[in-house]
């Protein structure tokens, strides 16, 4: 990544370009790669991750073998936010729901970036806290109130924003853990998308045919999230 180039992660963008420059020669790109785990519940938190482009999904361990998705960052965040709070471990299973890149930079040196008298770094992040703890209540309330099809629609909709590609992997499996139900629920509920041409999915590949559809059909919570990232950036 050149000093002159605007970075991809927009936390990173949203900084005055002298903060950036004397942040730079901290941060390493690194590549995301599908199903990888960044940390699991317990694991010390040694880096902090700005991603650049693809999708790393928050999960909850609720049981022995059973996880639920609570939140998804992509470009417009960090993972490893619970440094800036103060806490060394992480508590969730942070898992690459798709391919990226990211900007990765040591938690020592990510605090003593935090820690500097006027940065605008601080400042950003404490926002970006107060908006991914919206996006987690929201999707508590769309897990409780709504609907299958819709929550896969919301899901599949915040992945479209991240991935920026129409076409994106993601298998059953995958999508039945982040929703919390048991894959015949996922199945059913992409076969119906598919049959109204709103999606295409095939072998683990799901294809975005038409976006304005999905949103006609998408409860309120994507919309509500959607919003408060907007304001945030």
């Amino acid at each position: 990544m050149s000093e002159t180039a605007k970075p991809a992660n927009r936390l990173l963008a949203a900084l005055p370009a002298e903060e950036y420059k004397r942040l730079l020669p901290k941060l390493e790109e690194i590549s995301l790669v599908y199903a990888e785990t960044i940390y699991e519940p317990g694991d010390i938190i040694r880096h902090v991750y700005f991603p650049n482009s693809g999708v790393v999904s928050l999960l909850m361990c609720v049981a022995e073998g059973e996880v639920l998705e609570v939140g998804v960052v992509g470009n417009e965040g960090l993972v490893g936010l619970p440094v800036f709070l103060g806490v060394e471990t992480s508590s969730n299973r942070v898992i690459v729901q798709g391919d990226g890149t990211a900007s990765r930079i040591k938690t020592e040196d990510f605090l003593k970036v935090c820690g500097g008298r006027g940065g605008s770094l601080p400042k950003l992040l404490r926002r970006y806290t107060h908006t991914l703890l919206m996006q987690v209540s929201q999707t508590a309330v769309c897990t409780r109130f709504h609907l299958i099809e819709a929550r896969l629609i919301c899901l599949l909709l915040m992945m479209h924003d991240r991935m920026k590609a129409d076409k994106f992997r993601i298998t059953q499996e995958i999508l039945s853990t982040m929703l919390g139900v048991r894959r015949e629920a996922v199945n059913k509920s992409a076969t119906n998308l598919q049959q109204n041409n709103l999606i295409s999915y095939s072998r683990g590949n799901i294809s975005i045919l038409n976006r304005a559809g999905l949103e006609a059909a998408a409860c309120r919570c994507y919309f509500a999230v959607k919003e408060e990232y907007k304001k945030l950036l």
